[in-house]
């Protein structure tokens, strides 16, 4: 197996800070822009990015003969769960929901074993299990409020949100096999602004937002949407979808990172302890144990 480089190293590093901090842009962002307004500003402007890239290496051939299931992964994987995030970030801290963006693994087993026919362990089972517990664990936080206005739905959108993830990772991965990701990502993107286009204009701010919130804006679309999932189809080629996916184990600690010096949210031991937890069960629900040291491997 190819040996990760420094260079490597540190590219998923960087591709973890930057997702990391979608959280703290979209908690920022959401109560100036509404969350569907926002999260079509988002596709839109990563869809700027990509698009001609797609166009100058022929890769929207692939878009224009798989558009049906580049069509349902665009749902599932951006238009749906991009607002619903944006609508838990209302309520939500940007740490707070980053960790439970952790639990997609979870779901893509489940779906995995439902819908396709995976086999699942009883220590996948006992994964759930601990996964489950490290999620009542962060909501049960004393420090949280979560049970005063929307909190607890926004919880519940997140964890839809992370469902809708896990089923587009399956989608991907057993119908759209030999198609690039360039393609995938530039047609589920050119599909969501398409979607929520009529949407976001019912729902536009009566006074639209000045100055530097829109650097926000920017900053999803164009680096956390645009060029991040290039940076990580590139690493994926480079040193292999198990290494490149070390990005969900990371880019927690970069949100709550980011959420404490930006914004002066509180990290807690309950959420210290739930983010252990959830990764425990991700580790035995996938059979992939989260190890820093593959880094460095």
């Amino acid at each position: 197996m190819k040996e990760m480089s420094v260079r490597d190293t540190i590219e998923l590093i960087l591709l973890s800070a930057v997702w990391g901090s979608s959280f703290l842009f979209l908690r920022v962002a959401a109560p100036e822009f509404g969350p569907v307004f926002l999260v079509e500003m988002r596709v839109l402007t990563a869809l700027i990015v990509l698009l001609p890239i797609c166009i100058y290496l022929g890769s929207h051939k692939e878009i224009v003969n798989n558009w049906k299931m580049i069509l349902i992964v665009s749902l599932t994987n951006m238009s749906i769960p991009f607002c619903l995030f944006a609508f838990a970030a209302l309520f939500l801290n940007a740490g707070f929901a980053s960790i439970l963006n952790t639990t997609v693994p979870f779901f893509s087993a489940i779906i995995a074993f439902l819908y396709f026919r995976h086999k699942m362990r009883m220590g996948s089972i006992f994964g759930l299990f601990i996964g489950f517990i490290g999620v009542a664990v962060l909501v049960l936080d004393p420090a949280n409020t979560i049970f005063e206005g929307g909190s607890l739905l926004a919880v519940g959108f997140a964890l839809v949100a992370c469902a809708l993830y896990g089923l587009a990772i399956n989608l991907v991965a057993n119908r759209l096999q030999n198609i690039s990701g360039l393609a995938i990502t530039t047609g589920s993107l050119f599909y969501s602004s398409i979607f929520l286009f009529p949407f976001a204009i019912w729902q536009q701010p009566e006074t639209m937002p000045e100055g530097s919130i829109w650097l926000s804006v920017v900053a999803l679309g164009v680096f956390c949407t645009g060029a991040a999932y290039i940076m990580f189809y590139r690493l994926i080629a480079r040193i292999g979808s198990h290494r490149a996916i070390m990005t969900t184990y990371l880019v927690p600690l970069f949100s709550l990172l980011w959420g404490n010096i930006f914004l002066a949210e509180k990290i807690t031991l309950f959420m210290g302890f739930g983010f252990i937890l959830i990764l425990l069960g991700v580790g035995l629900t996938t059979g992939k144990m989260p190890r820093i040291a593959i880094l460095t491997k």
